[in-house]
């Protein structure tokens, strides 16, 4: 399926940076670098961020496709510089000559992409798994996500985002105390969160094939951020255990106008979007990397181990519902871009 807004991002945990490129967007429009900072900041914060958050403030540099404020047309490329690479430039160089068994690891790392990853791409040492698919690449998504709300605002469409549950936690206060507990047992925690994007116009997306349906793109672009676990429209996750009464949103006139008095549909009714609010739940599962290993096998002796430590945050929830703003976004970009094209921004 041809893309309008399209995007491509590189670079590992502990690299240099990380990069990315943006395709599509129309000249004229303005890019505020304080906004796409801002947003980096965000994903940086919550309650349960471990060390790394200590080490890294979040930047984005603009290296091609804005001048004077404003796109041009051609691709803009972001750039986020790693603070910790200064510790790491010769354990991830691109050099034959640098090569180095500092921070390699062979201990499979349950929940991470570690087992299947070696496999796939013949790896014995794991580093070179864990560096691209650590949750660390989410930072650009942020900054190219910021981009796409940049592009959102100009049709009047805004996002936010809500924390739903940490472990059995239903509010801050609990929040906090269910994290302070994790913490302490060496343990990690994920949760449920809610994203929200208004005033979308009716008809983004489409019911005549499937991978047109705006329900299953935003699905797949919130399923594949590491640790989500499942994601639902609206009061989808919930539509097993009510009938069709009580689940279906009624249509009504009221001053010549279409409205509805619920929103079970979050949004998107045929794959669609309706005019109401979109709303989309996701769960993060807890974070696989844990102060108390787990059982594992050594990918080279075979022997059972326990499993490597690498630092890491003992919740992270609040900074993944940024992450998915930024996914749904990017999403919601192509589709305005589609649905309304133009090259240029008065």
């Amino acid at each position: 399926m041809y893309e309008k807004f399209r995007f491509l991002t590189s670079g590992e945990s502990h690299g240099k940076c990380l990069t990315a490129i943006i395709d599509g967007l129309p000249s004229g429009l303005e890019i505020d670098t304080n906004y796409i900072n801002s947003e980096l900041q965000r994903r940086q914060q919550g309650y349960g961020r471990g060390g790394r958050m200590q080490i890294e403030f979040d930047t984005a540099e603009i290296s091609s496709g804005v001048r004077f404020g404003k796109t041009i047309g051609s691709p803009v490329t972001l750039v986020i510089y790693n603070k910790d690479y200064e510790n790491w430039n010769k354990i991830m160089s691109t050099k034959p000559e640098d090569m180095t068994e500092e921070k390699s690891f062979t201990a499979y790392r349950p929940g991470h992409a570690d087992y299947a990853g070696s496999i796939k791409y013949n790896h014995k040492d794991l580093r070179n798994v864990l560096e691209r698919s650590s949750a660390r690449k989410t930072a650009i998504e942020v900054a190219v996500g910021a981009v796409a709300k940049l592009l959102l605002k100009k049709y009047n469409i805004e996002c936010s985002s809500k924390i739903l549950q940490i472990g059995n936690g239903k509010n801050e206060i609990e929040f906090h105390q269910e994290i302070d507990k994790a913490k302490e047992a060496g343990d990690t925690l994920g949760g449920k969160f809610e994203v929200t994007f208004k005033n979308l116009p009716v008809g983004l997306g489409s019911y005549v094939h499937w991978d047109r349906c705006l329900d299953g793109r935003i699905a797949q672009a919130v399923m594949s951020i590491p640790a989500i676990k499942s994601v639902s429209i609206g009061d989808g996750e919930h539509a097993a255990e009510i009938t069709g009464k009580n689940f279906h949103d009624e249509i009504f006139i009221e001053n010549g106008k279409v409205v509805r008095k619920t929103n079970h549909a979050g949004g998107i009714e045929g794959g669609m979007t309706n005019g109401e609010d979109l709303t989309v739940r996701a769960i993060m599962k807890p974070i696989p990397t844990l102060k108390t290993p787990l059982n594992t096998v050594d990918s080279c002796t075979m022997e059972e181990t326990e499993a490597h430590f690498e630092r890491s945050d003992t919740c992270a929830v609040e900074a993944c519902s940024v992450v998915a703003e930024s996914r749904i976004a990017c999403v919601l970009a192509n589709e305005i871009l589609m649905k309304f094209p133009t090259d240029y921004f008065e």
